[in-house]
């Protein structure tokens, strides 16, 4: 098993300095550029100051211009917000600029407030079909002129400028949550994303049975590979927990407030819903949240992973992003690098060798 890291460039109140918050983000790529984890992700997201991301392209060519080795991933495109051509194009600038390095994911959306401002106050679910409608589209145009009819873009002739380094294309990955669009997704040779976001491990397993039944359906297909993120925080004594559960639940409201608009966004910052309007919190409890997400010390953590290892998880993604305090997460972070990951990585280096 290998690793992916994903951290936004997050404010939870208006007192942080945005320019101290681009040199955290840009600093702690670099620790997993030179830790030695292979994808960073950027998210895409509009208007809310906790996820500060509205075009993951020049996100992540400013990581690029910053790091040597690390791949950079759209985690992800929101299909419904962009324009097959641009998409295209942006991403394969992107490939070229990075001298290869992209990974392009793209996913429906996640905010039902996003599309009532990106996309015309259409349900989010709509953003599925969009999503598989685009994909193939963006894939034609990086390899030639292509005329697209159909229900969401109509466009003629056109094809990127420029076209990606990568060749057929860059790897492509899908944000995936249901059956359908996992079948979808494998038939087209994608890799696939997911988040259990703070639900138990059973939820990581019921994603890794969507994968097995997609690749059953498609025989005779290469295997794509299969990541699954959750939120991370990695501390040596185990009284640190209550910091991390407590910005956590903070970050929960927050989330649930966007997803159902429960309560104004004010200059960017969702403002806290009324408690009784929250439904989803049952998993932001301290106890869930130590049993669920890869909280805990070093040893703590291994243990964990073992359980993602042994079912089959080609790349677990250090989620750091949730208003922990800045020197905790480099703290965490280093931690993670120096002493979880490598004992997965002895690991393959001896399965390697036999």
């Amino acid at each position: 098993m290998r690793f992916n890291f994903v951290i936004n460039m997050e404010r939870m109140d208006p007192s942080q300095d945005m320019l101290e918050v681009v040199r955290h983000v840009t600093e702690m790529v670099q620790m997993a550029d030179e830790g030695g984890i292979d994808i960073v992700w950027a998210a895409e997201h509009h208007a809310i100051e906790m996820t500060i991301a509205p075009n993951p392209f020049q996100l992540l060519a400013h990581f690029a211009a910053h790091t040597n080795r690390i791949r950079l991933g759209t985690g992800v495109v929101v299909a419904p917000y962009w324009h097959p051509i641009k998409v295209a194009g942006e991403a394969a600038l992107l490939d070229l600029l990075s001298g290869g390095r992209l990974e392009f994911g793209i996913g429906k959306g996640a905010y039902q407030r996003e599309f009532d401002r990106m996309a015309g106050g259409i349900h989010q679910n709509i953003g599925v079909p969009m999503m598989l409608e685009m994909l193939p589209a963006v894939k034609a145009l990086w390899a030639g002129d292509y005329e697209h009819n159909g229900e969401y873009w109509q466009f003629p002739e056109a094809t990127s400028c420029p076209k990606p380094l990568q060749k057929p294309h860059p790897p492509i990955w899908v944000a995936a949550r249901d059956q359908g669009t996992y079948d979808a997704a494998v038939k087209d040779g994608c890799n696939i994303m997911s988040w259990g976001l703070t639900r138990p491990f059973s939820e990581v397993e019921l994603y890794m049975s969507h994968f097995e039944n997609a690749i059953a359906n498609n025989p005779g297909i290469e295997r794509p590979r299969f990541m699954t993120m959750r939120h991370t925080a990695i501390y040596e004594n185990e009284n640190d927990a209550d910091l991390f559960v407590k910005c956590l639940q903070d970050q929960g409201a927050q989330f649930e407030n966007l997803f159902r608009n429960l309560a104004p966004v004010v200059n960017g910052f969702p403002q806290k819903p009324d408690p009784e309007l929250l439904m989803n919190q049952e998993g932001y409890t301290r106890e869930t949240a130590l049993a669920n997400l890869v909280f805990g010390t070093p040893d703590q953590a291994i243990a964990k992973l073992r359980d993602y290892e042994a079912l089959g998880v080609d790349y677990f993604c250090y989620n750091a992003s949730f208003g922990v305090p800045m020197d905790r997460q480099k703290a965490s972070l280093k931690l993670f690098i120096e002493e979880v990951m490598p004992a997965f990585q002895e690991r393959g280096e001896a399965a390697a060798a036999q």
